[in-house]
């Protein structure tokens, strides 16, 4: 990358880092941080445009639709609004809106309308925090913060969730398993993601099962 692009990365982590300063455990400047080091892990097999991965990494939770009461412009808006204050080229912006733009899990069979090795990358680094021992953190983390129970027996996961069931879902946090943390694994695009998505995978699977056995009284 040039002298200009490195400056660029330097100032928006800084951003980054100053936006998401309060913000939630699981979508904090950790998880920034985290993905970015999964995105540059996985460039390494890949022929992608460096700049895009990273400033894709760092921007793509920029302000997560979950926090702007579903609105998904907020976070494609600021994130424009930040790269034209820098200067950065135009095609530059607009590939890594779009990444920002159809990152996310939506739920349903919702259809990724852009396609790009760079969102590829970022997308299977994103999905990757998802899953495993993270994974599981996260998970418990926000049912935490939206009050949500761990488990309830008599509510069944909804495999069959629309895209806004899915953003407006309350349901108990061992549900989202199901709904899509176990989804991911088969989700990944490269084959870097998918090796390492099949230790997490099988790590979320083992936790599930001594979760019910301490939950039914067995172990």
């Amino acid at each position: 990358m040039t002298e200009k692009d490195l400056s660029l990365v330097k100032n928006t982590t800084s951003f980054v880092k100053k936006t998401l300063s309060n913000a939630e455990g699981g979508h904090d400047w950790f998880h920034i941080e985290r993905v970015l080091n999964n995105a540059k892990l996985i460039a390494k097999n890949e022929r992608a445009d460096m700049l895009v991965v990273i400033l894709g990494a760092l921007l793509h939770d920029i302000a997560d639709s979950k926090f702007h009461q579903g609105d998904e412009s907020v976070g494609p808006e600021k994130a424009r609004e930040f790269l034209k204050s820098e200067q950065a080229e135009p095609e530059v912006i607009d590939h890594v809106i779009r990444i920002i733009e159809n990152i996310s899990f939506k739920g349903g069979n919702v259809e990724q309308k852009f396609k790009s090795i760079e969102l590829n990358i970022v997308q299977d680094a994103d999905r990757l925090d998802a899953i495993g021992a993270i994974g599981i953190a996260r998970t418990f983390n926000y049912g935490g913060f939206k009050g949500r129970p761990l488990y309830d027996p008599d509510i069944q996961p909804n495999l069959q969730m629309t895209k806004e069931e899915y953003k407006k879902s309350n349901a108990p946090t061992i549900n989202h398993f199901y709904e899509k943390l176990l989804l991911l694994k088969n989700r990944m695009n490269t084959e870097s993601g998918q090796k390492i998505a099949a230790d997490r995978h099988l790590f979320m699977e083992n936790f599930l099962n001594q979760f019910y056995a301490e939950w039914n009284g067995n172990r």
